[in-house]
């Protein structure tokens, strides 16, 4: 049985959840009985459990996106695990993507060395371990300082520009790597991970139009509740497009890359 998919590894993301799953609970029936205590009415608590349930559906899309995504090199239940508690797609495939140059393997590549998988593993974690340390003595004082500045600034949307920027910053790494990305071959365990090329233009594409097509519906219909749906649902479009153009193109063209790696 391949390590990553075996018995310790599904406990251990099993005891994750209940653990997730018993804090998730006591917090609700924490909040329930003092809505009560404050004279709050039961079906005002039972519409506030209800849309914040349905809330939660968006998120899921996406988080089980980025499953799906990093399953095929580091099987299901690390990604599982991750997403459980605090990852989501931009830094989870980020610091994966950072662990696994280090071996000169890309995403598409099942790994298959413990000590690969481990030091992956590690990277992910450590590095989502210090906001959580930081944020509680720094937090205060950088909202103060992102303040002033947009005090200070001719344009209030400071703020907003700035966590644009950063979003924009991660998301052009993506689409530079599916534009001009190398493959590489891995002499050691005889794997090749693919690059850019038809394939991954052709993918980013459709995900691109998917996503503008399904903002203007919801611009032009007023679909606010439909907006965080839309990012998840162009991935898996853009996904599927893979699949579908893998079965409908010729292999030579699906496969092409402007800069093929000599083996």
């Amino acid at each position: 049985m391949d390590f990553k998919t075996g018995g310790f590894m599904y406990i251990l993301g099993g005891l994750v959840v209940l653990f997730v799953t018993a804090q998730s609970l006591f917090f609700m029936l924490k909040a329930w009985k003092h809505g009560k205590k404050i004279g709050m009415q039961k079906s005002d608590l039972v519409n506030a459990v209800t849309s914040s349930a349905l809330f939660t559906i968006a998120p899921a899309i996406a988080i089980l996106a980025t499953v799906v995504t990093l399953a095929g090199t580091l099987g299901l239940v690390l990604p599982w695990i991750r997403l459980t508690v605090i990852g989501n797609l931009m830094y989870e495939v980020t610091a994966a993507q950072a662990a696994l140059d280090s071996f000169n393997m890309n995403f598409g590549v099942d790994v298959q060395d413990p000590k690969i998988f481990a030091a992956i593993a590690w990277v992910m974690t450590v590095g989502s371990i210090f906001p959580l340390v930081l944020l509680p003595f720094f937090l205060k004082k950088i909202q103060q300082k992102i303040g002033q500045a947009a005090s200070k600034a001719s344009d209030s949307r400071l703020p907003d520009i700035i966590s644009a920027a950063t979003f924009i910053g991660l998301i052009s790494a993506f689409v530079g790597n599916a534009l001009a990305g190398k493959g590489t071959y891995n002499k050691a365990t005889n794997t090749l991970t693919p690059g850019a090329g038809i394939a991954s233009v052709s993918v980013l594409i459709i995900s691109i139009v998917t996503m503008i097509v399904l903002q203007k519906i919801s611009n032009h219909f007023k679909l606010t509740r439909f907006d965080p749906f839309i990012m998840p649902i162009s991935m898996f479009v853009g996904m599927g497009s893979a699949v579908l153009l893998k079965h409908v193109l010729p292999s030579e063209i699906f496969e092409f890359e402007w800069r093929p790696v000599a083996q």
